[in-house]
């Protein structure tokens, strides 16, 4: 199945659907988390759609499970070329030059990080020096591992208009001012500055964003009148402006508070007041869909399904307008399906749920999502047999089985007994009657399937006994046979049929003794011997070797070994199996 999901995965890659590669390695990695190629071709997706980080984080994994493999560092050192971490890139290359020092892709990621090295420190000599305070704090390797570390800032690191927004200032720290605007970016300098900017939530609930603080204005130089003029007639006039972006960020960091106290609600189970504000929220700030999922798993705890599905669906809307992480629609989608899963009554009602959390694993492959959808899927079939299950038609089905079977009509016999089974699993009778099918069809391993449920569901019956021994003495299992037999005169000690192929067993097991057995059958019945296991463990077993030995070189030790039950047994059971003669 592994093999499969790369399969396909290698196909999207090469169609350039990159997002579907991506899908398919995971896939595979899920089932074979060992497996280095899989990470190395999900760290190539991941780098094709500019997300470097996850493409770094999958050429480590590669590195570390296979550290003599060359290609792992060619994605090492492509990863941190996409992040700008071009002195990392040049000591992956050189590794992995160690190891294969005539790789033309390695040697040709080495020249490009070099000649970017090259450009960087030109760019550097060139430019003025950042005029932003905190320009400086974009340089140097651990930006990446802060904002990874961070939960805060983790999920940004998945859209590829934030990394360019982060690359673009490590080129050139004096643009800090122009994305100032933008959410992500304040929480971003809260990291890096070690401000705190948010607070916990529960368990079940996202995490708040930051509040939006308004930024302190700078002073700027005196400007010429002349240009002062030419801007007022080109742009609003900056107040206005600094005033709208003050209030956006206000209603935003209302709009969290709203949220705490709706997380805080929740956790006290005052779930009405949870709504109220979780609805203000939205209304302050409808750029943040957290707010909708949080709202749709209150009406979820209160049993409230419509409801939730109905925030569910407008957060997927809202997410997918604005562009939402897209974990957050993924999160929406599973909340949905297990609120459809409490409203399913019939089979056909957990379709539609199956669907969804299908759909939410295609935006985000989360193991509780998965899990879901397993058990989803289980209950469904369950309670297909459940709605199938119809012991009368099971009864007229088996009827029928029969008739073909008088009839001698087998393969129709065994339809029909099939069916009977179906609308009804646990009616020993059927069992033994299919394995009496297949044992005239000379389909013994299916009859013996058949004959060992049918004991299992009813051991006091005896049928089940008298089929299981027939195919083992048609298999030429005597001893085994013979066993099954016993076993059964246990519950029926009265039975004929089992008496009788007691009879047959003892006959063939004596007649081997004697030898009056043709070499074929001796030999036939010898290899079949050899591959059961009971009987492997006993010629392994040292012990038993030197019985053996004894009973051909020393008769007085072979009769002390017989009077013990244990080498007895075992010594019977290999006169049985026809390995052992005795004369």
């Amino acid at each position: 199945m592994a093999d499969e999901a790369k399969a396909k995965g290698n196909a999207a890659f090469s169609a350039g659907r990159f997002e579907e590669a991506v899908r398919f390695f995971s896939e595979a990695i899920d089932l074979a988390p060992t497996n280095h190629v899989l990470y190395s071709n999900r760290s190539a997706a991941y780098a094709s759609i500019h997300q470097y980080v996850d493409a770094l984080a999958d050429a480590k994994k590669t590195v570390e499970l296979k550290p003599d493999w060359s290609k792992g560092y060619s994605r090492l050192g492509a990863a941190h070329i996409g992040l700008e971490s071009f002195e990392d890139a040049i000591a992956a290359y050189r590794k992995g030059l160690e190891l294969d020092p005539n790789n033309e892709a390695l040697k040709s990621g080495l020249s490009d990080a070099q000649s970017s090295v090259s450009r960087s420190r030109a760019r550097a000599r060139a430019q003025p020096s950042s005029s932003s305070p905190f320009g400086n704090i974009f340089q140097g390797p651990e930006l990446w591992a802060k904002l990874t570390a961070d939960p805060s800032t983790r999920a940004y690191l998945q859209q590829p208009d934030f990394v360019k927004m982060i690359q673009d200032l490590q080129r050139n720290p004096n643009n800090l001012n122009m994305y100032l605007s933008d959410q992500r970016m304040m929480q971003v300098l809260g990291v890096l500055l070690n401000v705190k900017m948010g607070t916990g939530t529960p368990e079940d609930m996202e995490m708040p964003e930051p509040g939006m603080e308004p930024e302190p204005e700078q002073k700027k130089q005196p400007e010429p009148e002349s240009v002062k003029h030419r801007e007022r007639e080109l742009r609003p006039e900056p107040m206005d402006v600094i005033d709208e972006q003050k209030e956006a960020r206000e209603a935003k960091v209302q709009a969290q508070k709203e949220k705490e106290a709706g997380n805080a609600a929740y956790k006290k189970k005052d779930f009405e007041t949870a709504i109220q504000h979780y609805t203000k929220a939205f209304e302050l700030d409808d750029e943040d869909i957290s707010f909708l999922t949080n709202r749709a798993a209150v009406y979820l705890e209160m049993g409230k399904y419509e409801e939730c599905i109905k925030d569910c669906d407008k957060a997927v809307e809202r997410g997918r307008e604005i562009r939402s992480d897209f974990k957050m629609i993924a999160r929406a989608l599973t909340r949905k399906g297990t609120a459809l899963v409490k409203m399913a009554k019939s089979s056909k009602d957990y379709e539609p749920a199956i669907e969804t959390f299908q759909k939410a694993l295609t935006e985000h492959r989360n193991p509780d999502t998965l899990k879901r959808l397993n058990d989803a899927e289980k209950a469904k079939k369950e309670l297909e047999q459940q709605e199938y299950f119809d012991p009368k038609i099971a009864d007229e089905e088996r009827e029928k089985g029969n008739e073909y079977f008088k009839q001698q009509m087998f393969p129709e016999a065994v339809k029909h007994y099939t069916e009977a089974l179906r609308r009804n699993p646990k009616d020993p009778k059927v069992y033994s009657n299919r394995a009496a099918c297949y044992t005239k069809l000379a389909a013994l391993p299916e009859g013996l399937k058949d004959a060992e449920k049918c004991i299992e569901l009813d051991p006091t019956f005896s049928k089940g006994y008298t089929r299981k021994g027939a195919i083992q003495f048609f298999m030429k299992e005597y001893d085994k046979a013979l066993e099954t037999y016993q076993e059964g005169l246990k519950h029926d000690p009265n039975n004929q049929e089992l008496m009788d192929g007691i009879r047959r067993c003892v006959e063939q097991v004596n007649k081997a003794n004697r030898g009056d057995i043709s070499p074929e059958d001796l030999k036939e019945r010898q290899g079949k011997a050899m591959q059961d296991p009971e009987i492997q463990n006993i010629l392994s077993d040292p012990v038993m070797r030197q019985v053996l030995v004894d009973f051909q070189e020393n008769p007085v030790a072979a009769q002390d070994h017989l009077k013990n039950p244990q080498v007895r047994s075992k010594i019977q059971k290999l006169v049985s199996a026809g390995i052992v003669q005795m004369k």
